[in-house]
């Protein structure tokens, strides 16, 4: 006999989605782009996979849970054993699912690992124009938050620089087994037009993180650390901001001020 149930595991950080209206909802992101293969990160008990079966497209479901692997074997086998991927999401080499082609993320994000999830997102942003799914609100809104606002930081600025971020609707703990502690929210990401960063990447992460790891000081004390006290960039107006007032834009020029100064110095990175 099939198992009825899968036990939610509080080190996968699993809540099992049970309300169909919500997980409709959440199945029909992916109606903005139909011509695309769609990949579930962490289908539990398949809520959430049954609706998008029945978007007649092709469709990978990725679960690092044994229990809930064997779940969707025995109940869901319309998905295809080959579709049923036992792994861990984080692991992946994510350009070999489909030949290398374009594919949209979808899922019932565990929220332990969400941001991590969205950092994997960013290393494959050329394989995934499309993401959706459900995350914890707080999340939600760090992900679409702008400048000026508490929410925005870290999180934001390195997601937006490479995709347009909507915040679509906040989803109650009841609609959960078992109910999560916080609310949740379902977003949608879809990559924007930039196709190049017009500064060391690597060293713009570095002064976003390094900025917000300060975020109650201004700009000029973490800048500081970067490019030594005695640089002429101390003297930028823009360093009397604190990071959460500035925008993508102003980070990337400021990169590219810093950059200049470092590679004069032979100092870059």
């Amino acid at each position: 006999m099939a198992k009825t149930t899968v036990t939610a595991k509080k080190r996968l950080g699993q809540h099992f989605l049970v309300d169909l209206a919500v997980a409709q909802d959440i199945a029909d992101t992916v109606d903005i782009c139909p011509e695309l293969p769609v990949l579930e990160v962490g289908p539990g008990m398949g809520v959430l996979t049954r609706m998008l079966l029945e978007k007649k497209r092709p469709l990978k479901v990725v679960e690092i849970d044994e229990e809930s692997v064997d779940y969707l074997r025995r109940n869901l086998p319309q998905i295809g054993d080959e579709n049923i991927i036992p792994d861990d999401f984080l692991k992946m080499h994510l350009d070999r699912l489909w030949n290398g082609e374009q594919f949209m993320l979808i899922g019932n994000y565990p929220y332990n690992i969400s941001s991590q999830i969205f950092f994997k997102m960013l290393e494959y942003k050329e394989y995934i124009p499309y993401c959706s799914g459900m995350i914890q609100k707080e999340v939600g809104e760090r992900l679409a938050a702008q400048p000026g606002s508490k929410a925005y930081g870290i999180l934001s600025i390195l997601v937006q620089l490479w995709y347009d971020v909507e915040y679509l609707f906040t989803v109650s703990e009841h609609v959960f087994s078992p109910p999560p502690k916080v609310k949740s929210a379902v977003v949608r990401m879809h990559r924007n037009s930039r196709t190049e960063l017009e500064c060391n990447e690597e060293l713009f992460r570095r002064i976003v993180k390094g900025t917000f790891n300060q975020r109650r000081k201004k700009l000029r004390n973490s800048v500081q650390n970067i490019v030594g006290k005695e640089s002429a960039i101390l003297s930028n107006p823009v360093l009397d901001k604190r990071p959460e007032q500035l925008s993508i834009d102003e980070f990337i020029g400021l990169t590219i001020e810093i950059q200049r100064e470092l590679e004069k110095k032979g100092e870059l990175l």
